[in-house]
């Protein structure tokens, strides 16, 4: 196979781990950085070696004529880039969300199929091996689960203006949740019924319709229950910043750690340092019959691992001619509990879907 003609968008934090994942995979050849600030793309372009840069979207796209577009910028521009990617005859990768509304995302899916092109969206945590473990131990703890998760982010500098971009077009539980429900629903392997949602503006510098923090509660159709939380700013407290855990009548299990350094750093964001597995058997006198058991993931890929094993998930799919129809599926179904919850806050009513 010839090496695959690829096309970076953003060069931000993601667009810089996937470069590297680019750059490292022999298959892979990069053609262009697109960024549409000079900095950003030039610094990236300095550390790979010197690679083509550009501030125009279709520009790059007309002028490299790539076979993979890989697109991590703000989720306002996914659709627009994704539908003229494929339309230019390219595979994408696409950072979440596909797209801002449910029927955009199955328009897109509808247009790969067509196209024939391969198209993967970066839901990290699929590619985690200890969020794998997380998700196997998970079911093993009979129904219906209870889900509980959260990511708070006390941001500030670079991170809080970050944020505040991101916010013109979605809020934090609508950006980040599609991570964490979509974990939800592979460990239900269920079909959510319903959502409700609270949110609230924290902020005079964001849009007085917009909220940088959100709590949302799906309901399965097997009785399961899930709890996420997100909130961005220098506003944020730090006391309960990244709640993972999941209870099931047979118990329980956390990822026990703690970020390691502050809550917007990204690395915190994926690690686990180690589960907790607690059993609820009770022998006749009352006691528990197991002790909590500990398992160490302490050997976890750091954030470029992840995105490492992301771009080889999209190679094998190309490679290989994988069949990619429940992937898309799983990411248009968190979209649409995410879109729910965002619904739900905006009336206060709760969402039947």
């Amino acid at each position: 196979m010839n090496k695959l003609k690829t096309l970076v968008v953003g060069c931000g934090n993601m667009g810089v781990s996937h470069a590297r994942a680019y750059h490292q995979l022999s298959e892979f050849e990069i053609v262009g950085l697109v960024s549409r600030k000079p900095e950003s793309r030039e610094k990236l372009s300095k550390e790979l070696g010197g690679l083509p840069t550009y501030a125009n979207f279709d520009t790059a796209l007309r002028e490299s004529k790539p076979d993979v577009v890989s697109i991590n910028t703000y989720p306002d521009t996914h659709a627009d880039y994704v539908r003229k990617s494929l339309n230019a005859g390219a595979h994408v990768f696409v950072e979440k969300p596909l797209a801002l509304t449910v029927e955009e995302a199955e328009e897109l899916v509808t247009l790969a199929k067509e196209k024939n092109r391969k198209m993967v969206v970066g839901y990290i945590l699929r590619v985690h091996p200890s969020w794998t473990k997380f998700v196997e131990v998970a079911r093993t703890l009979g129904k219906p689960l209870v889900m509980r998760m959260n990511l708070n982010q006390q941001s500030s500098g670079d991170k809080w203006y970050t944020h505040k971009q991101l916010m013109n077009s979605m809020s934090p539980i609508v950006d980040c949740g599609v991570h964490y429900v979509d974990i939800m629903c592979l460990m239900t392997q269920s079909i959510p019924i319903s959502v409700s949602a609270i949110g609230a503006n924290l902020s005079k510098e964001i849009d007085s319709k917009m909220y940088n923090y959100g709590q949302l509660q799906v309901r399965f159709k097997d009785g399961s229950v899930g709890w996420y939380e997100a909130g961005w700013g220098p506003m944020m407290s730090e006391t309960a910043v990244f709640i993972k855990d999941v209870i099931g009548p047979k118990g329980a299990v956390s990822i026990s750690d703690k970020p390691k350094d502050s809550s917007q750093d990204i690395e915190g964001h994926t690690k686990t340092g180690s589960l907790l597995l607690h059993y609820s058997e009770l022998t006749k006198e009352g006691d528990f019959v197991k002790k909590d058991d500990f398992i160490r993931t302490e050997d976890e890929p750091d954030h470029d691992g992840l995105c490492l094993l992301e771009q080889v998930y999209l190679l094998n799919a190309i490679k290989n001619d994988e069949d990619l129809s429940s992937h898309l599926r799983d990411a248009i179904n968190s979209l649409k509990i995410v879109l729910a919850a965002d619904e739900s806050v905006r009336t206060g009513q709760t969402v039947i879907l």
